[in-house]
């Protein structure tokens, strides 16, 4: 049997063994056609049947009202960065940006591209290198924002909006880190995005979740086709040849989620992950150190921490790997050690990692 190690990589990330089992088990002669789905028309009957399931269950685990559409779209979130502002701030419209890491910068750094100065920082941390969130005292928006626009979790600085921001306007949202690690209230949100690569598939596929009034309020009017969300929706999107294989193996990843039980069963898993990992950075805070500064604010999905020296961080990643442990070390602007415990990473896995926590502390400390 092959050898899996325990993948602790930020994205792309780790993906459940089952689905992929049944990738394998697949790829040649994928729903009798003699083929692999890489190789059917995305026009077939065979391709559109994974097409429409992976959208049904998108909708389904994370409970969508009817009156939202799934896209699925390629780019990841880098694309849609500048997606959102060219559909939605056409006509003079104004929107608010809560910038609170790496990637809620580049996307406000896009939207200033398109759309100037009527897009505007609504409260940021970057003076305290985006160590924790803002409080609700430090955000300040303008009541003329169509939305704001804000980060569910930072991929690099590890931190997570347990509880949304208070705005009094629709959100539009980058959730590529940690979509479907629970359920949520999704009728505030005008629009989701997410890249799969982290807990929902391969890289090279993008959810977009959008309500069917902000695909009304979408303006395409002189922009290359493409890059207009109405088209993407009425096409089913399948406007142009769609990245057949990841969203196969979407489905695959979600199927395989929807039989353990769901996301109820995901988040127990992942608080559990959490309470784990923290508990032991915890026990030993002279020793590791987090890189987020309040416990309100830790992600569940990536988790930072330092080491007393710089010495002791490489000995860790070089020691953890050769316990098939891999993808620990740490974002190149923050550093350190980081773990990112997403969906398909299990239980067991972070048990694996806590005992050699608490190993190298006794030999280390």
């Amino acid at each position: 049997m092959t050898r899996r190690v325990v993948n602790f990589y930020a994205g792309p990330a780790g993906l459940p063994l089952p689905a992929l089992e049944r990738t394998r088990d697949e790829l040649l002669d994928f729903a009798g056609t003699g083929m692999s789905v890489m190789e059917i028309s995305h026009r077939s009957k065979e391709y559109e049947a994974v097409h429409d399931e992976a959208i049904a269950l998108v909708r389904e685990l994370m409970g969508l009202p009817a009156n939202y559409k799934v896209l699925l779209l390629q780019g990841g979130a880098h694309l849609a960065f500048g997606m959102v502002p060219l559909n939605l701030l056409r006509h003079g419209r104004k929107a608010d940006y809560i910038t609170t890491g790496n990637w809620a910068e580049r996307a406000f750094a896009e939207a200033k591209l398109v759309a100037g100065d009527r897009v505007r920082e609504a409260g940021s941390t970057k003076k305290e290198k985006f160590a924790r969130l803002p409080k609700a005292a430090e955000l300040k928006f303008d009541p003329e924002a169509a939305f704001v626009h804000f980060t569910s979790n930072n991929t690099v600085e590890g931190t997570q909006w347990q509880q949304f921001p208070a705005t009094g306007k629709p959100y539009v949202c980058d959730m590529s880190s940690d979509i479907m690690w629970r359920k949520f209230p999704v009728e505030q949100f005008g629009l989701i995005y997410a890249g799969a690569q982290k807990n929902l598939g391969p890289s090279g596929v993008t959810v977009v979740i959008v309500r069917d009034d902000f695909l009304a309020m979408c303006n395409a009017e002189g922009l290359p086709s493409y890059l207009g969300y109405p088209i993407h929706a009425e096409k089913n999107s399948l406007y142009n040849t769609p990245p057949c294989l990841g969203i196969y193996i979407l489905r695959n990843v979600l199927a395989y989620n929807k039989s353990i039980g769901g996301l109820a069963a995901i988040e127990a898993n992942n608080r559990r992950k959490g309470a784990l990992l923290y508990g032991c950075i915890d026990r030993h805070a002279g020793f590791y150190k987090p890189f987020v500064t309040e416990k309100a604010d830790r992600s569940f999905m990536n988790v930072d921490f330092f080491l007393p020296t710089k010495d002791l961080i490489d000995l860790f990643v070089k020691e953890a790997k050769k316990n098939g442990m891999i993808g620990l070390k740490g974002y190149r602007d923050v550093g350190g050690i980081r773990a990112s415990i997403y969906n398909a990473v299990s239980v067991a896995d972070v048990e694996t990692l806590v005992a050699f926590m608490e190993g190298f502390v006794k030999r280390n400390g």
